[in-house]
Protein backbone atom coordinates (compact mmCIF):
# COMPACT_ATOMS: atom_id res chain seq x y z
CA UNK A 1 0.00 0.00 0.00
CA UNK A 2 1.21 3.59 -0.74
CA UNK A 3 1.78 6.00 1.46
CA UNK A 4 -0.39 8.59 2.70
CA UNK A 5 1.17 11.20 1.24
CA UNK A 6 1.62 9.29 -2.15
CA UNK A 7 -1.63 9.10 -2.24
CA UNK A 8 -2.74 12.53 -1.78
CA UNK A 9 -0.67 13.19 -4.42
CA UNK A 10 -2.56 11.61 -6.94
CA UNK A 11 -5.27 13.38 -6.36
CA UNK A 12 -4.17 16.65 -6.05
CA UNK A 13 -5.47 17.82 -9.16
CA UNK A 14 -9.31 16.68 -7.85
CA UNK A 15 -10.28 20.29 -6.63
CA UNK A 16 -13.79 18.70 -5.28
CA UNK A 17 -11.88 15.74 -3.30
CA UNK A 18 -9.19 18.63 -1.36
CA UNK A 19 -12.22 20.67 -1.13
CA UNK A 20 -13.55 17.88 0.99
CA UNK A 21 -10.42 16.98 2.47
CA UNK A 22 -10.24 20.52 3.56
CA UNK A 23 -13.56 20.17 5.54
CA UNK A 24 -11.61 18.20 8.03
CA UNK A 25 -9.93 21.12 9.65
CA UNK A 26 -13.15 22.73 10.70
CA UNK A 27 -14.73 20.76 12.85
CA UNK A 28 -18.62 21.31 12.09
CA UNK A 29 -17.77 19.93 8.75
CA UNK A 30 -15.85 16.90 9.08
CA UNK A 31 -18.52 15.12 8.41
CA UNK A 32 -18.01 16.31 5.01
CA UNK A 33 -14.59 14.76 4.65
CA UNK A 34 -15.54 11.78 5.57
CA UNK A 35 -16.29 10.19 2.08
CA UNK A 36 -13.23 11.78 0.92
CA UNK A 37 -10.95 10.14 3.42
CA UNK A 38 -12.90 6.77 2.67
CA UNK A 39 -11.77 7.13 -0.88
CA UNK A 40 -8.31 7.86 -0.11
CA UNK A 41 -8.01 5.11 1.92
CA UNK A 42 -7.63 6.83 5.62
CA UNK A 43 -10.13 5.37 8.18
CA UNK A 44 -11.69 8.06 10.23
CA UNK A 45 -10.72 6.85 13.00
CA UNK A 46 -7.05 7.80 12.27
CA UNK A 47 -7.21 11.27 13.53
CA UNK A 48 -3.52 12.15 12.45
CA UNK A 49 -3.93 10.77 9.09
CA UNK A 50 -7.24 12.85 8.24
CA UNK A 51 -5.84 16.16 9.51
CA UNK A 52 -2.40 16.22 7.71
CA UNK A 53 -4.98 15.41 4.83
CA UNK A 54 -6.60 18.34 5.19
CA UNK A 55 -3.69 19.64 5.89
CA UNK A 56 -2.30 19.12 2.04
CA UNK A 57 -5.26 19.95 0.84
CA UNK A 58 -5.43 23.04 1.95
CA UNK A 59 -1.44 23.72 1.16
CA UNK A 60 -0.38 21.49 -1.77
CA UNK A 61 1.58 23.35 -3.64
CA UNK A 62 4.01 23.52 -0.90
CA UNK A 63 4.51 19.52 -0.51
CA UNK A 64 8.32 19.17 -0.17
CA UNK A 65 10.74 16.77 0.37
CA UNK A 66 13.78 19.14 0.25
CA UNK A 67 12.49 20.33 3.84
CA UNK A 68 13.14 18.39 6.82
CA UNK A 69 10.71 18.63 9.87
CA UNK A 70 8.72 21.68 10.73
CA UNK A 71 11.02 23.14 12.81
CA UNK A 72 12.64 23.60 9.08
CA UNK A 73 9.32 24.90 7.96
CA UNK A 74 8.76 27.54 10.66
CA UNK A 75 12.45 29.06 10.28
CA UNK A 76 11.53 29.27 6.57
CA UNK A 77 8.65 31.50 7.61
CA UNK A 78 10.75 33.43 10.33
CA UNK A 79 13.34 34.15 7.81
CA UNK A 80 10.79 35.82 5.50
CA UNK A 81 8.44 37.18 7.86
CA UNK A 82 10.04 38.87 10.74
CA UNK A 83 13.41 39.52 8.96
CA UNK A 84 12.89 43.38 9.40
CA UNK A 85 10.85 43.48 12.87
CA UNK A 86 13.76 41.11 14.43
CA UNK A 87 16.07 44.37 13.56
CA UNK A 88 13.59 47.13 14.56
CA UNK A 89 13.94 44.97 17.75
CA UNK A 90 17.28 44.12 18.66
CA UNK A 91 18.04 48.10 17.94
CA UNK A 92 15.13 48.62 20.51
CA UNK A 93 16.10 47.00 23.77
CA UNK A 94 18.39 48.13 26.19
CA UNK A 95 19.21 45.19 28.62
CA UNK A 96 21.02 43.41 25.59
CA UNK A 97 18.85 41.07 25.66
CA UNK A 98 17.27 40.24 22.04
CA UNK A 99 13.38 39.90 22.88
CA UNK A 100 11.57 37.33 20.64
CA UNK A 101 10.42 37.64 17.28
CA UNK A 102 6.59 37.10 16.85
CA UNK A 103 7.39 34.19 14.62
CA UNK A 104 9.55 32.50 17.30
CA UNK A 105 6.55 33.45 20.17
CA UNK A 106 4.41 31.21 18.09
CA UNK A 107 7.03 28.46 17.67
CA UNK A 108 7.55 28.31 21.66
CA UNK A 109 3.37 28.27 22.31
CA UNK A 110 3.59 25.44 19.68
CA UNK A 111 6.39 23.65 21.37
CA UNK A 112 4.59 23.80 24.33
CA UNK A 113 1.31 22.29 23.04
CA UNK A 114 0.36 18.89 24.38
CA UNK A 115 -1.70 16.16 22.12
CA UNK A 116 -5.39 18.02 22.57
CA UNK A 117 -3.68 21.31 21.13
CA UNK A 118 -1.01 20.24 18.52
CA UNK A 119 -3.28 20.39 15.37
CA UNK A 120 -4.85 23.48 16.08
CA UNK A 121 -1.46 25.13 16.24
CA UNK A 122 -0.34 23.38 13.20
CA UNK A 123 -2.73 24.71 11.35
CA UNK A 124 -2.05 28.20 11.93
CA UNK A 125 1.41 28.05 11.55
CA UNK A 126 0.65 26.00 7.86
CA UNK A 127 -1.75 28.94 6.73
CA UNK A 128 1.03 31.43 7.38
CA UNK A 129 3.78 29.08 5.32
CA UNK A 130 0.61 29.01 2.59
CA UNK A 131 0.43 32.70 2.20
CA UNK A 132 4.09 33.20 2.52
CA UNK A 133 4.80 30.37 -0.20
CA UNK A 134 6.44 28.06 2.36
CA UNK A 135 7.28 24.74 1.83
CA UNK A 136 5.87 21.92 4.40
CA UNK A 137 7.15 18.44 4.20
CA UNK A 138 3.77 16.47 4.77
CA UNK A 139 5.43 12.83 5.36
CA UNK A 140 7.85 13.92 8.25
CA UNK A 141 4.96 16.46 9.80
CA UNK A 142 2.57 13.05 9.47
CA UNK A 143 5.32 10.53 11.18
CA UNK A 144 6.19 13.68 13.78
CA UNK A 145 2.42 14.49 14.70
CA UNK A 146 1.77 10.71 15.39
CA UNK A 147 4.81 10.21 17.44
CA UNK A 148 4.31 14.05 18.98
CA UNK A 149 6.11 14.13 22.35
CA UNK A 150 9.25 16.06 23.56
CA UNK A 151 11.89 13.76 21.18
CA UNK A 152 10.11 15.42 18.45
CA UNK A 153 9.90 18.82 20.01
CA UNK A 154 13.72 18.63 20.52
CA UNK A 155 14.26 17.95 16.99
CA UNK A 156 12.13 20.63 15.54
CA UNK A 157 13.88 23.32 18.28
CA UNK A 158 17.39 21.92 17.09
CA UNK A 159 16.04 22.32 13.28
CA UNK A 160 14.27 25.80 14.26
CA UNK A 161 17.66 27.29 16.51
CA UNK A 162 20.66 25.94 14.54
CA UNK A 163 23.01 27.82 13.68
CA UNK A 164 24.16 28.51 10.38
CA UNK A 165 27.74 27.98 9.47
CA UNK A 166 28.46 31.03 6.45
CA UNK A 167 30.68 29.40 4.30
CA UNK A 168 33.95 30.96 3.57
CA UNK A 169 36.07 31.86 0.84
CA UNK A 170 35.17 33.17 -2.74
CA UNK A 171 37.22 33.58 -6.00
CA UNK A 172 40.18 31.39 -5.35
Amino acid sequence: MSSLIERLRKIKDNRGMMADLRCFLTPSQRHRAWPALYRVGIPITEEVSAFVAGLYAAHPDGDSLTIGNFGETCKCIEKSKDRDSHQEHQSSTSSGRTPLTPTERRFQHLLAADRSEIQDRVRRMTFLAKSLGTPVNYEALHKDLRFWGERTKTQWAATYWSVEVKQEGGDQ
